[in-house]
């Protein structure tokens, strides 16, 4: 009897339930592994809808829900209705589930009563995400972005600076914002610029020489004697407050010269975002055959899969050049299974 009540104490207790998700979010993900605060908020957020979900479509009174109404059979419904009522994509689907399935991971370590609920989870197929290309912008019209700023106006100089940063580093919109003048080392026997990227963990990324060119001249203009090295290198003046460039100002400067370029006549994708001179910059090294695992160090990818899940394949032109050296003239050619003796060889058990 005292088995049974303690195998059912914390399985069944909304108030260990509670506690535990509280400890997960607050504290497991930010300070234990690291996470960053986007990450801990698309966490928090995914719980909430889970949780909403178990009450209003399950129920379950929002105060009595317990780590036994994550069973199995309530989470499958949970993907379904993600699916089909919300009309939510299957990677988001998916990254809600994995939410779900990292709360179960931490109180099964917490406690063994829940390690049932956890394995559980993990047979829970996830929704199959269509591939696509990667979005990113071709040699014309990356040199047509960058060309676009014009020279007169300060502001122009300055955001004709973040988009040569920006590709040249690959830096995602969050890292740029980041930036400090202390991040820039151009002195160094190898310029390089030293990012803080997702998780809080740090990476240096080598500078080419144009654009340490660049922004001797930007220090120049815009630091002078670099009195504050912990100022933000991209910046505006409010009121005459200095403060960092915000997401939608930088996603708008882009815009801003990929609508200019498309008034000059060079084609641009529909829709553009900040995130495309990254994957540009990634696909350019690709391309020009730097290995992956010096991409994924540029990038700041914690596993290899990502990045050879974004960017290695083949595109088109590589592609046709490859099979036109493979088979540059088929004119008079026989196909080689055709022939009497390949056929025997072929068509042999």
């Amino acid at each position: 009897m005292g088995y049974l009540k303690r195998n059912r104490a914390k399985d069944h207790d909304s108030v260990f339930f509670w506690e535990t998700a509280a400890c997960f979010l607050n504290h497991e993900l930010p300070k234990i592994r690291k996470k960053s605060t986007n990450t801990v908020t698309a966490y928090r957020i995914s719980l909430n809808i889970c949780i909403d979900y178990l009450e209003d479509v399950k129920g379950i009174q929002r105060e009595k829900i317990c780590f036994c109404d994550l069973k199995k059979e309530n989470l499958k419904d949970f993907l379904v209705w993600m699916g089909q009522e919300k009309k939510w994509s299957p990677k988001t689907c998916n990254l809600r589930m994995t939410a779900v399935r990292s709360l179960l991971s931490f109180a099964a370590e917490e406690c063994m009563d829940i390690t049932y609920l956890f394995a559980a989870s993990k047979t829970i197929r996830s929704l199959n995400v269509p591939g696509r290309e990667i979005e990113y912008f071709e040699d014309d019209q990356l040199s047509g972005i960058l060309e676009a700023p014009g020279k007169e106006k300060r502001s122009e100089r300055r955001n004709r600076m973040l988009l040569i940063l920006g590709y040249d580093a690959a830096m995602r919109v969050g890292e740029l914002i980041d930036l400090n003048v202390e991040n820039i080392h151009l002195d160094a026997e190898i310029p390089y610029v030293r990012i803080l990227g997702k998780g809080e963990k740090y990476r240096s990324v080598p500078l080419m020489g144009k654009t340490v060119e660049h922004l001797r001249k930007y220090l120049y203009e815009f630091h002078g004697d670099i009195s504050d090295p912990s100022a933000p290198l991209f910046y505006a003046v409010t009121h005459g407050r200095i403060h960092s460039l915000s997401d939608d100002c930088i996603q708008k400067v882009l815009k801003k010269y990929t609508e200019k370029c498309r008034v000059n006549g060079i084609h641009m994708p529909a829709n553009v975002h900040f995130h495309m001179l990254r994957k540009t910059r990634a696909m350019n090294l690709y391309q020009e055959g730097c290995p992956l695992s010096y991409i994924q160090q540029m990038l700041g990818h914690e596993n290899i899969s990502t990045t050879s899940g974004f960017y290695a394949f083949v595109t088109l032109n590589t592609l046709a050049e490859a099979i036109g050296k493979a088979n540059p003239d088929r004119k008079n050619t026989e196909k080689s299974w055709k022939k009497a003796e390949t056929a025997k060889i072929l068509y042999r058990l």
